[in-house]
């Protein structure tokens, strides 16, 4: 804003003034508030799960998980220093329970993900139901539902969390509980959530065998399950020049998100694929769970291998390219987005 010297002197004494009373004007900070496009804090960053493996297991020889409540290493954008967050709306952790463990039971305002690295047969613990869980399965602890989780293998197992805790933080509203006892009661059999709700159909709402909440009665979505359907799709649909073969993990209760804030996805992108440039305004989290490539982010550049993340950031360009046939599961805050009415995107 170009003033004249006399102009602008008195203006300054007017803000002195003005100061005390707690006012501020908004000519001087419109162009910083309302912006002509995203301008993120966070930046383009990869982690190699390897190196943050390390120190977790170094961690899990100085604190147990009951210690800590959650044994978590927090996946902090290099651009967002000291506000755990990947992006400014979600954060991401990686977790290690040992064998014999227990990370003990509470609920909270926050909805989270689970998302399978290593290891296979601890659970989760949700509401009363165990699931097991296996690599790279997806399992959700929704927003105020107990949860807990145990390690009853012999082998170590980490997975990756993926909360809305800054989203929560935000608007102030964050609750929690813990329970008294270390672990919830089972009251019913493993697998049952997935028998009544995961094929499609639902018990009729409102019948004994309705025990689910009604906005989200699905919280397990297995390996198993999910990456033959990407090979099935694979097979016979066109490809997307911006996606490649994209799958998106579905409420049965209403067809959208998996949870209110967050969305979440898989993507398989044939060996020698590469995608045309595409951005948008979520904020998003990747894990490679498959294959060998390259993800160019912004002007960032990173070479890709199995169970590393990477972030994108929001209206950062992404473009991937397929070494061999590439696996990538990612979360964000689509779904929060589109709530909203916010959520946009642009392809070259």
């Amino acid at each position: 804003m170009e003033l004249a010297n006399d102009q602008r002197s008195q203006l300054e004494a007017l803000y002195r003034e003005m100061e005390p009373a707690n006012l501020r004007p908004l000519w001087e900070s419109l162009a910083e508030l309302v912006l002509p496009e995203p301008k993120s804090p966070a930046v383009p960053h990869l982690w190699s799960f390897d190196a943050v493996r390390d120190y977790l297991m170094r961690a899990g020889d100085l604190i147990s998980a009951e210690q800590a409540e959650r044994r978590v290493l927090i996946l902090e954008n290099p651009g967002l220093d000291g506000l755990s967050s990947i992006v400014p709306s979600l954060y991401a952790g990686l977790q290690l329970i040992l064998p014999g463990e227990i990370a003990p039971s509470h609920r909270h305002a926050q909805c989270a993900l689970r998302f399978v690295m290593e290891g296979d047969g601890a659970f989760t613990a949700v509401d009363g139901e165990k699931v097991i869980m296996r690599p790279f399965d997806l399992v959700l602890t929704p927003g105020w539902q107990w949860h807990d989780h145990g390690n009853d293998s012999g082998k170590p197992m980490i997975w990756l969390d993926g909360l809305d805790i800054p989203t929560v933080r935000h608007f102030d509203a964050s609750f929690a509980e813990r329970l008294d006892e270390k672990a919830q009661p089972v009251t019913v059999p493993t697998g049952d959530t997935r028998a009544r709700y995961g094929h499609n159909m639902r018990p009729i709402r409102g019948s004994a065998a309705d025990r689910r909440p009604a906005h989200q009665p699905l919280f397990h979505y297995p390996y198993s399950d999910w990456r033959p359907a990407l090979d099935t799709m694979a097979a016979s649909a066109q490809i997307d020049p911006h996606l490649g073969h994209a799958l998106e993990f579905l409420n049965p209760a209403d067809g959208g998100s998996v949870m209110p804030t967050i969305s979440a996805h898989v993507r398989l992108l044939p060996a020698g694929f590469e995608t045309k440039p595409r951005r948008s305004t979520d904020g998003a989290v990747f894990v490679v769970v498959e294959g060998t490539g390259r993800a160019q982010v912004g002007d960032r550049d990173y070479a890709l291998k199995p169970r590393d993340l990477f972030v994108v950031p929001s209206w950062k360009e992404l473009r991937l390219q397929a070494e061999s046939d590439l696996v990538l599961f990612a979360y964000s805050d689509k779904a929060a987005q589109e709530k909203l009415n916010l959520y946009r995107e642009e392809c070259a």
